[in-house]
């Protein structure tokens, strides 16, 4: 009995020891978010301010389909419990703070909106680039 808790104990050791070792080791974050729903844009949006905030750590978020609406300087959203800030607040500062947020380049078009319809900060973002950070092993992607 002794024996198999003191391996549990080392196991959780060496599972923790190495997940801070990898968070310490990446670069950031990837978020993808594409989710009609206030609270789950919302998720995101404070997971990555956290990120940049408390972590120095990079973060290259998309906004696409209902998320794209976010993206938008004629989008208000309400105040949310908890945070008491509103998606819109908390995305303004990802982009304060440094974060790099873009609108998926399907979405103005279909949206009938163009890139002056855009919050300051937020640009269009590239296939290609997108591509390449997802598949970047130094990066974490989310995607909401």
């Amino acid at each position: 009995m002794k024996m198999t808790l003191l391996s549990s104990v080392l196991l959780a050791s060496s599972l923790l020891i190495s997940s801070t070792s990898f968070a310490d080791q990446s670069k950031g974050l990837n978020v993808i978010v594409t989710a009609p729903e206030r609270q789950s844009q919302m998720m995101a949006l404070i997971l990555s301010l956290q990120t940049i905030k408390k972590h120095k750590k990079e973060v290259h978020m998309v906004l696409c389909g209902p998320a794209g609406d976010l993206a938008l300087s004629a989008t208000k959203t309400e105040t949310m419990k908890g945070p008491d800030k509103s998606p819109t607040q908390i995305l303004k500062a990802v982009i304060k703070m440094g974060g790099s947020v873009k609108v998926c380049p399907l979405y103005l078009p279909n949206a009938g909106k163009t890139k002056d319809d855009l919050i300051e900060g937020i640009t269009i973002a590239k296939p290609p680039v997108v591509a390449g950070r997802l598949l970047n092993t130094n990066y974490t992607s989310l995607s909401y």
